[in-house]
């Protein structure tokens, strides 16, 4: 009886690779790990919180979140003279945008940045002693002269030049919603808009305006 011949590879003290169809060398175990591993690396930079396509991604969603709390303070404002929510004793943005919940809306997600891990508030409860993402100019007139009405939290709550930092440029906090890739304004007027980290219009803050960050 004839044995098959040896592979001239192992007779040479070289180790064995299985080979696919048309001789083609077939992927190792090691190999097949090593490809998942990368495939795993380049998504999770692709789509972490700090990547840049993730916060554009997230950043359309704010506008959204923006746009329904704009509903809300119209609904009260109507309510009240054309007056935004106010609250004298307030520091943070909490204490007037909360006076929205139930009554002009049950939705408290709203007030979450999608960039942000924030948690949402319960629904339709009030969330004055909890945390939002978002800072609010309160003082301002729905009948009144046009300005910003809500925004992505600040590095600060002065008001802005044209240029000014608006928005964190380090990622890091304050002002950090969306990473260091700028953040979006609400107006008086209804429009919600993009600002890279330094201002790109300037932003007055009037006499009898006052902007607060939400908690830190």
């Amino acid at each position: 009886m004839l044995l098959p011949a040896k592979d001239p590879a192992c007779r040479k003290g070289q180790p064995f690779r299985q080979t696919g169809s048309g001789g083609r060398s077939a992927f190792s175990l090691l190999e097949l790990l090593i490809t998942l591993a990368v495939l795993i690396v380049l998504t999770t930079l692709l789509w972490s919180n700090s990547s840049a396509s993730y916060q554009r991604n997230r950043q359309r969603y704010c506008r959204d979140n923006l746009q329904k709390c704009y509903l809300a303070l119209q609904v009260y404002a109507n309510d009240h003279g054309g007056q935004f929510p106010v609250v004298a004793t307030a520091k943070t943005a909490e204490a007037p945008l909360s006076l929205l919940v139930p009554v002009d809306t049950a939705d408290t997600a709203i007030f979450i940045c999608p960039g942000t891990s924030d948690a949402p508030p319960p629904s339709g409860e009030p969330f004055d002693r909890r945390k939002i993402s978002y800072a609010y100019y309160m003082g301002r007139r729905s009948d009144g002269s046009p300005g910003a009405l809500m925004s992505d939290r600040q590095v600060d709550t002065a008001a802005k030049t044209a240029g000014q930092q608006l928005f964190s440029a380090t990622g890091k906090p304050p002002g950090n919603n969306h990473y260091k890739y700028g953040g979006n304004l609400l107006f008086t007027d209804g429009r919600a808009e993009f600002s890279p980290p330094r201002a790109a219009w300037p932003l007055p803050v009037e006499e009898n305006v006052v902007l607060l960050n939400p908690k830190p």
